[in-house]
């Protein structure tokens, strides 16, 4: 499967105890959607390698995995920092107005102002804000994800409409603006 067959469900963080179970950071809505999961790919490199869960803890702050095959502190070290994925087809159904992110890849925004503007690159989390990231004349332009700017994903018609802030595309455009 190419990676774009997955989706990312969250990253080892650290072993736990030292029979090689380690914390897992689930980066997901409701983790406990996810409570009864049999196996989980762990991207080594570019590779996407299936492991079998042999037990799985869901806590409000606190997640254990134990997979098959790592049972030593230093076979659990092995994993640290690296990202989990599931197939797409595993993500839960979303209501007709809801969107996962990788689903607006390519989707183009259009402003209810400035008509057609670019196609949509992708989408980052900061941390802070989640953004859309567009190209538009050239440039990658930075959207904030919220819902005042972003009020609307068609789907059927595979468009993001948007309501963008006076100044931001041209702050972008700025000769003087260097993004490095």
């Amino acid at each position: 499967m190419a990676k774009t067959e997955y989706f990312e469900l969250g990253t080892i963080s650290k072993p736990h105890g030292l029979k090689g179970a380690v914390h897992v950071f689930l980066d997901v809505d409701d983790p406990y959607e996810y409570e009864e999961l049999d196996a989980v790919f762990v991207q080594r490199g570019n590779e996407m390698v299936p492991y079998f869960i042999d037990d799985l803890q869901i806590r409000d702050n606190l997640n254990l995995m134990s997979l098959e095959g790592i049972d030593s502190v230093d076979l659990a070290r092995e994993l640290v920092g690296l990202k989990l994925f599931l197939p797409i087809a595993m993500l839960p159904k979303l209501r007709d107005d809801q969107f996962y992110y990788h689903e607006i890849i390519d989707y183009q925004v259009e402003d209810e102002v400035l008509g057609t503007l670019g196609t949509v690159k992708e989408v980052y989390s900061t941390g802070a804000q989640d953004v859309v990231i567009m190209i538009y004349k050239g440039h990658e332009v930075l959207i904030p994800l919220l819902d005042e700017i972003i009020p609307k994903v068609d789907k059927q018609a595979k468009v993001v409409h948007s309501r963008l802030p006076d100044g931001l595309l041209d702050v972008y455009l700025n000769e003087s603006y260097d993004a490095d």
